[in-house]
């Protein structure tokens, strides 16, 4: 990536591990990174054996009093999932690391301010490029669904609301583009003007 004031990167269809890893350097790097859409993150591997595993994860507790588990959180939501494993590439114990997580924002489904940018993805991490076509994968949002995340259902609704909208802005602005280039092919320019604008590097 090279360097902006901020990226936002479209998580749809990253492999968790290799999104996580490409964001951690970025963010120790230096830039600031917005991730969206994290309920569709790819995890390869079945649905059933990353269940084991968030399972297993779910088991740990704090070894000097296994009773108090508030030492230990467990997230369920995909957006901070996916903070918590970005984090764990990260010395976050430090200032720096700190510093670098400070740089880091995660939503499901694209948000306001976001819904306006310009949204990047990473090629190196998505799945259609990394994972054999055969091998089995699942999304972190189901994931997330079977332990407990509740509202899967109002992002995707609040996200076709934003689908309708953006299709209406990008037609409107395709009209508007091709009004432009109708408008600049119709314009009829005099030999004067030809030769000012020929003489300034216009033409």
């Amino acid at each position: 990536m090279s360097f902006k004031q901020q990226v936002v990167v479209d998580c749809r269809g990253h492999l968790l591990g290799r999104l996580s890893s490409t964001i951690a350097k970025e963010l120790l790097n230096g830039q600031h990174v917005v991730l969206v859409r994290a309920e569709d993150v790819v995890i390869s591997g079945s649905l059933y054996r990353n269940k084991l595993k968030y399972a297993a994860f779910k088991k740990k507790t704090m070894n000097s009093n296994p009773r108090h588990t508030g030492a230990i959180k467990h997230p369920r939501a995909p957006a901070k999932i996916l903070w918590r494993t970005i984090r764990g590439m990260i010395p976050h114990k430090t200032a720096r690391g700190g510093a670098a997580l400070d740089r880091l924002k995660t939503f499901e489904g694209i948000p306001h301010p976001y819904d306006q940018k310009k949204r990047m993805v990473v090629p190196s991490c998505l799945s259609v490029l990394r994972l054999r076509p055969e091998r089995r994968r699942c999304r972190l949002g189901d994931l997330s669904t079977e332990y407990g995340w509740k509202h899967g259902s109002l992002i995707e609704r609040l996200e076709k609301q934003r689908k309708v909208k953006s299709e209406v802005y990008y037609k409107k602005k395709t009209a508007a583009r091709r009004a432009k280039a109708d408008a600049l092919k119709a314009v009829k320019l005099s030999a004067d003007d030809t030769a000012i604008l020929t003489k300034a590097g216009y033409a």
